[in-house]
């Protein structure tokens, strides 16, 4: 007669989840600065008002992370395709390199919230 084996679990849920909500919110922070960097390489740049206003923040509560430039001019001068501007600045200086840094800023992520789960 064979004797079954017992195990036991500790289920600690509450305890995982929240580090990785803290790994999340990190990466959020991380993924919005590496854009905002990404996104004052291509700010056109007349005095420098509308570069120095760009910043970043997250919501914790809904853990969304945003990039803003926040002149009374900054939607206008990101949607003028037609506006000339110095060499390398241009418009969509935001959504262009939201799109093309989307699979780096979804990594800056994932890394936080792995980390945070293995501490």
């Amino acid at each position: 007669m064979s004797r079954a084996a017992r195990a036991r679990v500790r289920w600690n849920g509450e305890q995982v989840l929240g580090r990785a909500r803290q790994g999340a919110l990190r990466g959020l922070l991380l993924g919005a600065e590496h854009l905002l960097a990404e996104s004052r390489k291509e700010v056109p740049i007349a005095e420098g008002t509308l570069e120095r206003s760009g910043a970043t923040s997250v919501d914790e509560a809904n853990l969304v992370a945003g990039v803003t430039y926040d002149t009374p001019y900054a939607a206008r001068v990101h949607e003028d395709m037609s506006a000339r501007h110095s060499p390398g600045r241009k418009a969509k200086f935001l959504e262009d390199p939201a799109n093309r840094e989307a699979d780096a800023i979804g990594e800056l992520i994932a890394t936080q919230v792995r980390r945070a789960l293995r501490g």
